[in-house]
């Protein structure tokens, strides 16, 4: 089942900011293997497949360092197509010594996850079979353990290539500042499904069955919304919703929320309750 395509509401491209675009280029085309498909002095987008786009980094003017305590992005998802893809960007990342902030197994998936050179944060994973995930009660079982060390028993010696043309946005995770407030504007807002909840600290959400298309969580940011001034950090992410039907109906419902919407160059962007931008399409 593609949890990322319609009829489901999914995040499938981010926009990031960076205060060294050369290094950030090493990093995601040459580190990462990804394709540039778009390039100017400002900003540089990556595909996985060479067409579309999956993340940009910009480098805006004077650009202030990244907070880390604050709202903004916990990391962005990378969803993999295989295990044996997870294990080969495993190994290639450990034999170029590239700094690893860790790994886990989540019952529904296998995760990695770094930091870019700026310090966003990105986890590369793959999704075990969705008949293979525990539910009960509409809640996922989605806990935290280690990695299984046995992982790169899958590689068969092929050299590294870069990620996978197969390579999507999986999911995003986000750092804000009021846990109940944001729950309240993404599922009575914008249409997503509660799926796990972690006390006062965390939420994930998605649609369509799927463990999560957003992580929300307060762990460094309570109280905190995004800070003024361009800072290092998610600039916005893009929302795809399966119909203009739906995101009119979902502008509609942001409207009643007293959520601003502002169309941008033809293109619709709104922020949540911290402060987060993201573009509404479909």
């Amino acid at each position: 089942m593609n949890f990322h395509e319609y009829p489901n509401t999914y995040v499938d491209q981010v926009n990031v900011y960076v205060n060294n675009l050369e290094r950030s280029k090493d990093f995601y085309s040459g580190m990462l293997g990804l394709h540039v498909i778009k390039e100017n002095k400002r900003a540089i987008t990556f595909s996985a497949n060479g067409k579309d786009p999956l993340i940009t980094v910009e480098q805006p003017q004077g650009v202030l360092p990244l907070i880390r305590r604050s709202a903004g992005l916990y990391h962005f998802a990378l969803l993999l197509p295989s295990r044996k893809d997870l294990a080969a960007v495993t190994a290639h990342l450990m034999k170029e010594g590239y700094p690893l902030v860790g790994g886990a197994d989540h019952a529904v998936s296998e995760a990695l996850y770094l930091e870019d050179p700026d310090g966003n944060g990105i986890e590369i994973y793959r999704d075990r079979p969705s008949d293979q995930w525990k539910w009960e009660n509409g809640t996922v079982f989605m806990p935290t353990e280690a990695m299984d060390e046995h992982l790169l028993d899958e590689l068969d010696g092929e050299a590294w290539t870069g990620l996978p043309e197969g390579t999507i946005m999986g999911h995003l995770h986000l750092q804000v500042a009021d846990l109940k407030a944001t729950e309240q504007f993404y599922v009575e807002g914008l249409g997503f499904n509660l799926v796990a909840k972690y006390g006062a600290y965390a939420d994930f959400i998605s649609t369509g069955g799927y463990h999560h298309h957003i992580g929300l969580n307060v762990w460094n940011s309570r109280g905190i919304p995004v800070q003024e001034g361009v800072h290092v950090g998610m600039n916005y992410f893009r929302l795809v919703f399966p119909s203009e039907e739906e995101r009119k109906e979902v502008i509609e419902r942001l409207e009643k929320m007293d959520a601003v919407v502002e169309e941008t160059d033809d293109r619709l962007f709104a922020k949540d309750p911290s402060g987060i931008k993201f573009e509404l399409t479909n």
